[in-house]
């Protein structure tokens, strides 16, 4: 789990760089078009690509812990029911585990993903019109 936030938080840090980049070159072209700004733009590009990969592969990553967690919720009442049906006393050794937060976690990465999904026309339109703009 570390390494999805790790991976996501580095992407989200190149993406960042990459956009402070294509300002800073278009700043210091003095309205030229220079083959530098060309390629901070190519750059942005592909970092953002990146970005969205990245949330991509936490979301995915959150659901696939969600469904493991519901399925051993509800084995765990299954069995507990069993077990409480014929008199033993049944522990599975996993600490309570709050679905609901677990719940709230997917709803933010999905809200995030989903708002980078809507706002990358935006971002490759404003791009686009950087680039039109030297």
């Amino acid at each position: 789990m570390d390494n999805k936030v790790n991976a996501l938080s580095n992407a989200y840090q190149e993406f960042v760089t990459a956009a402070a980049a294509v300002f800073e070159a278009k700043e210091t072209s003095g309205g030229q078009k220079p083959a530098a700004t060309d390629a901070t733009l190519v750059n942005f590009k592909k970092q953002w690509e990146l970005l969205r990969v990245a949330c991509d592969e936490a979301e995915a990553f959150v659901e696939c812990v969600k469904q493991e967690v519901s399925l051993e919720c509800s084995e765990d009442k299954a069995i507990g029911s069993v077990a409480r049906r014929s008199g033993q006393i049944f522990t599975t050794g996993i600490s309570s585990i709050n679905v609901v937060h677990l719940e709230q976690m997917s709803e933010a990465v999905r809200g995030l993903a989903s708002e980078l999904q809507n706002n990358s026309g935006a971002a490759e339109g404003a791009a686009g019109s950087s680039l039109s703009s030297f």
